[in-house]
């Protein structure tokens, strides 16, 4: 069953998981594309109702989610966990409200599109009242390989990631200052939020291994990828590491076409395409480094060059801030995209 209610031009949003890093982001994003809301709710727990949230030259003070929070508004972005939001899924939808989920927990569902704007918008037109955000790292590599697509179609796609610690939640983040601190002076290192120290080192595991011996952060990346280009037997092969980098995700990929796609073509279409910006002037040395990126809204490819080990291939390097592109920016993409419908 489709959505039959329109969005109104002045839409109530709620935040849901507003004092989260990702909340935050939310709501910094909201404000900075001046986005139309009619009001603007910031929702959490319990615990963190009643502090406040700077916005709109002003403050917000949050209000602890119940499921009566989701009465008179149009759009909930949320960010607050799976368990959370399948908790409240009903209570959001039963109240004529959009859940737009940044979570893992409606992404692979048959009912519930799976949307990069740049990409595959269409996919909103027959949502059901619930609009899944992808995982981070695919959000940045699908972006790149829709424009490629257009120059052939693509056979195969082999990605390495190499992904901040702030993917893992401000703890983590806390974990690699401390424990670079720890390293330096010689003291010992307790990893907590991590199963290995994070600083000075880098971890090929993210999320839990799953039978086939790959990880759930690879096999997201690989369904999520076929889901959102509607390319089911695509095929992509994917490993992520963790790496001791605060804020923005790196990739190395490598991309085989069923025809030849000179570097030139590749170049020159990335050049123009929405939410990419191409940075690669390797005689400059000048290409996207996750240090200078932090705060960007763009997909920054470089390193882009022939790959010879296939018969048609290319190989490029891409960075994005994955607190802005891979999550709170996209989500509210996705919004404005309702709006536009």
């Amino acid at each position: 069953m489709g959505w039959d209610r329109v969005m109104p031009e002045a839409p109530v949003v709620a935040v849901a998981g507003a004092t989260g890093a990702v909340g935050r982001e939310m709501l910094a994003v909201l404000e900075q594309r001046r986005f139309p809301a009619s009001r603007v709710v910031a929702l959490a727990s319990a615990r963190s109702a009643g502090k406040t949230i700077p916005f709109g030259g002003g403050e917000l003070v949050v209000e602890e989610m119940t499921e009566a929070s989701f009465q008179g508004v149009d759009v909930a972005l949320f960010s607050a966990g799976a368990s959370i939001s399948k908790q409240f899924r009903e209570a959001v939808t039963s109240a004529g409200c959009v859940m737009i989920d940044n979570s893992s927990a409606f992404r692979m569902d048959a009912d519930v599109p799976l949307v990069v704007p740049e990409v595959n918008p269409r996919d909103l037109s027959w949502h059901s009242g619930v609009i899944a955000n992808p995982n981070c790292s695919t959000i940045q590599m699908v972006v790149v390989l829709d424009v490629l697509r257009t120059l052939a179609p693509i056979k195969r796609v082999v990605v390495a990631t190499y992904q901040a610690a702030s993917g893992a939640g401000q703890a983590a983040m806390d974990e690699l200052y401390a424990q670079t601190g720890d390293f330096l002076a010689g003291r010992q290192l307790v990893p907590q939020a991590f199963a290995h120290r994070i600083a000075f080192n880098c971890i090929p595991q993210i999320d839990i291994f799953l039978e086939d011996g790959s990880t759930k952060e690879e096999w997201k990346m690989v369904v999520e990828t076929q889901k959102i280009m509607g390319e089911p037997e695509l095929a992509v092969a994917a490993t992520c590491v963790r790496v001791p980098v605060l804020r923005c995700h790196s990739e190395s990929v490598n991309v085989e076409f069923t025809a030849p796609v000179a570097v030139e073509a590749a170049r020159a279409a990335l050049a123009v395409a929405p939410g990419v910006t191409l940075l690669d002037d390797p005689a400059a040395r000048e290409y996207p480094m996750p240090g200078l990126l932090e705060g960007t809204d763009d997909c920054y490819v470089g390193r882009l060059r022939a790959d010879t080990s296939v018969a048609h291939g290319l190989q490029l390097w891409i960075v994005a801030d994955q607190l802005r592109k891979g999550a709170a920016l996209n989500t509210v993409q996705i919004a404005e995209a309702l709006l536009r419908r």
